[in-house]
């Protein structure tokens, strides 16, 4: 009898909760990366509207099923009726799927994404963004189908080699998680332990306590264009500000050509 019962609730699961997902993963969660990739073939356009009217803006490639290539630049205050502040150089991404997710096995990437997040900071000789980049990073990703829909956990660790005037190149971790509950309609959550980020002094940054905790809405309202509301830093330190940063971002993902198309 205990057999029996056994039997049928893993026959239950299964039938409720399937391993392989019927459709791509996110490139990137809010802010941090997953193992996915763009496809051979693909271009993503991405807008981040920023604190204070910044906005970057990116173009990603996918140059084969594995290996994508980017470039970002940006601006604060390009919304608005200040001078603007030009990011000090075009930032780059690139990634690489190591390994495929399958079955039993998470998605595994490795990367170097030079663009951090918010304003570039000179004052006292910081020379880094609000929220620093990844830099180097590693990336597992697993995905799930369940009865509420397809569920994504994401993890990995990243080292920033370009952003360590504060002194501070400590290796940091991050997890995160999508909820996609219809084909439209996807929850994100991540956490970045901003670890790098311990031995800052500046008083004009809001540097969270515990590390960075987003969450986002993302609302593909149309095929290939996602609309996402962010709600970044919501541990924020309230000895420095009394809110959390809101931001939102667009991205358009296009296929050129399909792999049998370019193969024929």
């Amino acid at each position: 009898m205990t057999l029996l019962k056994s039997s049928t609730i893993i026959g239950f699961l299964l039938t409720t909760i399937g391993w392989a997902q019927s459709y791509p993963p996110p490139t990137t969660l809010v802010t941090v990366p997953s193992a996915g990739t763009l496809v051979r073939g693909s271009y993503a356009m991405q807008m981040r509207v920023q604190k204070g009217g910044g906005l970057t803006s990116s173009l990603s490639v996918g140059i084969t099923d594995r290996f994508q290539f980017g470039l970002s630049f940006g601006s604060a205050n390009l919304i608005g009726d200040d001078s603007l502040i030009w990011y000090p150089r075009p930032e780059a991404n690139l990634k690489y799927r190591l390994i495929d997710e399958n079955e039993s096995m998470p998605g595994l990437s490795i990367g170097v994404d030079t663009q951090g997040q918010g304003n570039y900071n000179v004052a006292d000789t910081l020379m880094r963004y609000d929220v620093k980049a990844m830099g180097l990073y590693a990336a597992a990703s697993k995905n799930w189908v369940t009865t509420m829909g397809n569920l994504g956990v994401h993890m990995g660790t990243n080292y920033n080699f370009t952003e360590v005037n504060d002194g501070d190149k400590d290796v940091n971790y991050f997890f995160g998680l999508d909820m996609e509950f219809n084909p439209e309609l996807s929850l994100l959550l991540e956490y970045n332990a901003a670890l790098n980020e311990n031995d800052m002094t500046a008083k004009t940054m809001s540097i969270a306590r515990g590390g960075y905790l987003n969450a986002g809405i993302r609302w593909t309202f149309v095929e290939r264009l996602h609309l996402e509301m962010n709600f970044n830093n919501l541990l924020f330190d309230d000895d420095k500000v009394d809110y959390f940063k809101r931001e939102l971002k667009i991205t358009y993902i296009c296929l050129l050509y399909t792999s049998d198309a370019a193969d024929e």
